[in-house]
């Protein structure tokens, strides 16, 4: 490996972490937010001002804000798992312990993973599998099902769990024609339909008071900073050397949740959690070997 890729990996990792991190804490801002205005109303005003941003950015860059392959098939199906994801894991952001959420979720790369073998026919050898297993068993772990540390609650965060991992592999088919730009418009219009639908259904809207709209403001510009640094990421170094970090995020939502929301996850959470990261990882080790012997 050469020095200046050596170097591209490094920056790309640096940025990784920076991405988590914004994420970890737009998540911790979407819980607190909750406390002072509906959930829909929160996620519908962030990607308002999400959608605003990226096509701002779109047109400065001389690109169509709405392209005519948005509304090609692939990503259509992108569109329907991305308010999948969005919907149910803010849900579970708002219900249920960030630390939980956030720990299941990390099982995203694995499900990916899988969805890359059975639906694109990728090779995955019996060790990518086992390492696959592993990490469901320790979101099972964490959920733990007929104990009575088990909620129903936490079964919302699975559902987001299958929305991103099917919008990262419907990503895969989407046209490279669209900049990521104009997906960071297309997705956070999601977000803000996702919002729109809770609203409906819940209703009860709010003027939001001064700690409301600033949670909000705040929640919006980490939110778009995670984006723009994931995007960075992911186009500047290895992206199997760069995605390991992405694990990073639950480091950061962990402490988020002990420090402002005074949560303490328990022996199981970290068990499992331990069972999530280190099969990811693991995987996506194997994943960069097979694709140096190929």
């Amino acid at each position: 490996m050469t020095a200046q890729a050596v170097s591209d990996n490094l920056k790309g990792a640096v940025w990784m972490v920076a991405a988590m991190a914004g994420f970890a804490v737009e998540d911790m801002f979407l819980k607190a937010a909750v406390k002072h205005m509906p959930l829909g109303q929160a996620l519908l005003a962030f990607g308002l001002i999400g959608m605003v941003f990226f096509a701002a950015m779109a047109r400065r860059h001389g690109e169509a804000v709405v392209h005519p392959a948005a509304f090609s098939k692939p990503l259509l199906v992108r569109s329907g798992f991305e308010v999948t994801g969005r919907l149910f894991y803010s849900l579970a952001i708002a219900l249920t312990p960030l630390s939980v959420a956030s720990a299941i979720l990390q099982a995203t790369p694995l499900v990916v993973v899988a969805g890359a073998a059975l639906f694109f026919g990728e090779t995955v050898g019996w060790r990518r599998w086992s390492a696959i297993v592993v990490g469901f068993v320790g979101v099972l772990v964490i959920l733990r099902p007929g104990l009575d540390g088990f909620s129903l609650m936490s079964l919302v965060t699975v559902v987001g769990l299958i929305g991103f991992a099917g919008r990262d592999l419907a990503t895969r088919a989407a046209p490279m024609v669209l900049s990521n730009r104009q997906l960071g418009v297309y997705g956070l219009s999601m977000l803000a339909l996702a919002g729109a639908v809770i609203l409906a259904v819940t209703g009860g809207s709010v003027w939001p008071d001064a700690t409301g709209a600033a949670l909000v403001a705040a929640m919006s510009g980490f939110g778009i900073f995670a984006y723009f640094a994931l995007t960075v990421a992911m186009r500047t170094g290895e992206i199997a050397a760069v995605t390991p970090f992405r694990y990073t995020r639950l480091v950061f939502a962990m402490i988020a949740g002990v420090l402002v929301f005074g949560e303490r996850p328990d022996a199981l959470t970290l068990l499992g959690s331990a069972l999530i990261v280190g099969s990811g990882i693991y995987t996506l080790n194997r994943s960069r070997q097979a694709r140096r012997r190929t």
